[in-house]
């Protein structure tokens, strides 16, 4: 762990990090809540997320998620929340009580914006009409349903506890409940997933007319069931032609890709995730939930709570696990390696605001990107081309000092 007050002196490659000029003007301020408990642990999840008990601690969570809060107030330097995520887990797990008692506990201490996108993360096996109904009343004003698939065959090799029927219905009780923004997420890349199956999932997707569709490959990641026991996937050529055909229909029906596996409806992108993506700061309460706050000197610094909700629920335990301030060195890449993922990028000047370091920082390997054709010859934005977008990986490479 990195001491943010030492941030100006920390020592890169043998050499001292220079300090940073204080930032002009501090990012934009959204809050991420971590619910870590899921029905049951999916094979390809590698979120802090773990098989829920018969009774969930919802009381003793909410008031350490308070007093986390707490601990954290002192980067808030009068700034207003734009947005609340609640991820997970499955954050609907909670009753709207304890999700009220929340949030009612966070605007005593952080003033909302007029516009807050408050999102509830959801999995279709835990909708119940009325549950919904009291979230909306609650402010929670977006939903993100997590489908990833609407044939059997498909969600049981995923581990999925719903089905097709009632991922359809989940979107209709969302409706009903009063929510007129709310995202699905779905994957393709799924084991023996045809073009058409892909293409299947996607259509039926659209058809239920969501504001926001996130559509990403399945990965496999270490630390899960699937890295283990791989499943056998579609091969590359079969995932490029998906992929071709997914934005094409996305495309068609209004969907723009505004990021590399976002999609929307015009003046519907997700507003926490816009802010992550252009640098902006957010504060992370619950077990394993991550931040990055930004203060006036300059100093960046990247936090992390404790992991296992036993021990966040510890009292004689920290609720922060770990910090560390950004150097100068890790600055581009840190940076870069979210505005990139925008298919627009961001504005040059959105640099030196967010970091406190010069643009011309950033010419030697700016030039060299592209020259490689994967960063865009625009001075006043920083964005990946076409082929930047393709291999992003390679893009912010070039930025890694």
């Amino acid at each position: 762990m990195t001491d943010s007050s030492s941030a100006s002196s920390l020592i890169i490659g043998g050499a001292a990090s220079s300090p940073r000029a204080p930032l002009p003007t501090l990012p934009p301020l959204a809050l991420y809540i971590h619910i870590p408990w899921c029905v049951r642990k999916c094979p390809y999840c590698d979120f802090n997320s773990h098989t829920a008990s018969p009774v969930l601690p919802e009381q003793e969570y909410v008031d350490a998620m308070l007093a986390d809060l707490d601990q954290d107030l002192h980067a808030v330097y009068g700034r207003e929340l734009s947005s609340i995520f609640f991820g997970g887990g499955t954050p609907s797990l909670f009753s709207a009580e304890a999700l009220g008692r929340l949030l009612e506990g966070v605007k005593q201490r952080i003033a909302f914006a007029d516009d807050i996108e408050i999102t509830l993360e959801a999995n279709p096996g835990t909708f119940e009409q009325e549950k919904f109904v009291a979230y909306r009343k609650l402010g929670i004003n977006r939903l993100s349903i997590g489908i990833q698939s609407f044939q059997q065959e498909k969600l049981k090799a995923l581990g999925r506890i719903h089905n097709g029927d009632e991922a359809i219905r989940a979107a209709g009780m969302a409706r009903q409940a009063g929510f007129d923004n709310f995202n699905l997420d779905l994957m393709h890349g799924l084991p023996d997933q045809s073009l058409d199956d892909a293409m299947s999932d996607l259509c039926q997707a659209i058809e239920l007319k969501p504001t926001h569709i996130s559509w990403y490959q399945l990965t496999l990641e270490p630390n899960t069931v699937f890295w283990n026991q791989p499943p056998v996937l579609p091969e590359d050529d079969t995932l490029w032609d998906i992929q071709e055909a997914g934005q094409a229909l996305l495309a068609e029906h209004g969907y723009a890709q505004y990021e590399v596996s976002a999609y929307a409806q015009p003046g519907r992108p997700a507003r926490h995730n816009l802010n992550y993506w252009s640098f902006g700061d957010f504060i992370g309460i619950g077990a394993g939930a991550h931040g990055k706050l930004s203060h006036p000197d300059g100093r960046i610094v990247r936090t992390w709570k404790t992991r296992l909700p036993k021990d966040y629920l510890n009292p004689a335990k920290s609720f922060q696990a770990g910090e560390k301030a950004l150097t100068n060195d890790e600055m581009p890449f840190e940076f870069l390696m979210n505005a990139l993922r925008l298919t627009a990028g961001v504005e040059s000047r959105l640099y030196p605001e967010r970091t406190g370091l010069p643009l011309e920082s950033l010419d030697e390997h700016r030039r060299e990107a592209e020259q490689s054709g994967l960063l865009q010859v625009e001075p006043s934005r920083l964005a990946a081309t076409e082929r930047g977008q393709l291999f992003l990986n390679d893009l912010l490479q070039k930025f890694l000092s």
